[in-house]
């Protein structure tokens, strides 16, 4: 069956660098677009940055939120998928989520915690 899981959540001072993994399985990676969300306490899950499948290049794209900060990249080989976050701010804090939509579903992970603050 279709499977996201994130890793990499923890706690950051602000101005600091973090690097979240997703690995998937159970699907063609390569033909997928994949993406992150997060969900701060007391907010809406909100789309933060996706790549597209590799036919399409793996085009990037990103929230304003977060352009210029985050870098998100995939490997193909090993249907894996990594969020960059540089520059953290407290308001980045929140449970961040690897995502896939395929057959109609959305798929998701269980979350990973990113905390900054001081």
């Amino acid at each position: 069956q279709v499977q996201v899981a994130e890793s990499g959540g923890d706690l950051v001072q602000p101005g600091g660098s973090l690097r979240l993994s997703c690995a998937a399985s159970g699907f063609a990676f390569r033909v997928n677009a994949m993406s992150w969300y997060h969900q701060a306490p007391g907010t809406e899950r909100e789309w933060i940055a996706s790549t597209s499948n590799y036919y399409t290049g793996g085009t990037t794209n990103y929230a304003d939120s977060v352009r210029g900060r985050f870098t998100i990249s995939r490997d193909n080989n090993k249907s894996t998928v990594t969020l960059q976050m540089n520059s953290l701010k407290p308001e980045d804090t929140a449970v961040y989520y690897c995502s896939t939509y395929l057959q109609n579903t959305r798929y998701w992970g269980q979350g990973t915690h990113v905390t900054v603050s001081a």
